[in-house]
């Protein structure tokens, strides 16, 4: 049975294995899951590698296939672990990839930690759309920890909507925590808003790098 280790901070890699899980069942799904250091794996991306590193290194090659589950390290520390561990596989959750468009507006949800990152100033600079980002740290300690309510998650999201004047056509979520919120975030626009948080995309890196398809992951 093939092997995949999913490395996040918290809840969000339980998400996301669980997704994995579902959708790719031959597939023996290992969550390497860091609580004790959540807040430093979310804010600071250096310290956050050598924790990542140490968390892994029992894995490193000897597992099929390593699931960074976590848009920072995904961004900042990706092609460190590839340089690093060539006989190792890598992969992480990216932003998704949209097409310009005059008439569609983007609003993005994420980490400060996130939004200082180069490769985040250039894909918005690439993604050519009235766009607009809310900064929300204390949402994936609050989802951790269960304290995050519906009426704190309505009253930000329509207030920062108001305020921004925009009515997104499309939503991007940065970090797996927020990816729990997306019921109220559908709830505050029109059914029609599209909601992007990386899984889709990251189940089919997985299967083309572990070779699977179809929905049960059948070999090729």
């Amino acid at each position: 049975m093939l092997k995949v280790v999913v490395f996040d901070s918290g809840y969000g890699g339980e998400l996301f294995a669980d997704y994995l899980q579902e959708n790719l069942p031959i597939l023996q799904v290992v969550r390497v899951i860091d609580w004790r250091n959540s807040s430093i794996i979310n804010t600071k991306y250096k310290e956050a590698r050598k924790i990542t590193e140490s968390a892994l290194l029992p894995y490193i090659n000897k597992v099929d296939l390593i699931i960074f589950a976590n848009h920072l390290l995904s961004v900042t520390s990706l092609k460190y672990f590839k340089r690093k561990y060539p006989y190792q596989k890598f992969i992480g959750i990216e932003f998704p990839r949209l097409k310009a468009s005059n008439e569609r507006e983007v609003l993005i949800l994420a980490t400060k930690a996130i939004t200082k990152t180069i490769n985040y100033y250039n894909y918005i600079f690439r993604l050519k759309r009235k766009t607009k980002t809310i900064i929300l740290d204390a949402w994936p300690d609050m989802i951790d920890s269960g304290e995050l309510e519906k009426s704190e998650i309505l009253s930000t999201i329509r207030g920062f909507a108001t305020e921004e004047r925009i009515i997104p056509n499309d939503i991007i979520l940065t970090c797996t925590h927020f990816s729990e919120v997306k019921p109220e975030l559908r709830s505050c626009f029109s059914g029609r808003v599209k909601i992007y948080d990386g899984f889709k995309e990251t189940l089919c890196k997985t299967c083309n790098i572990l070779r699977l398809r179809g929905g049960i992951g059948k070999k090729k």
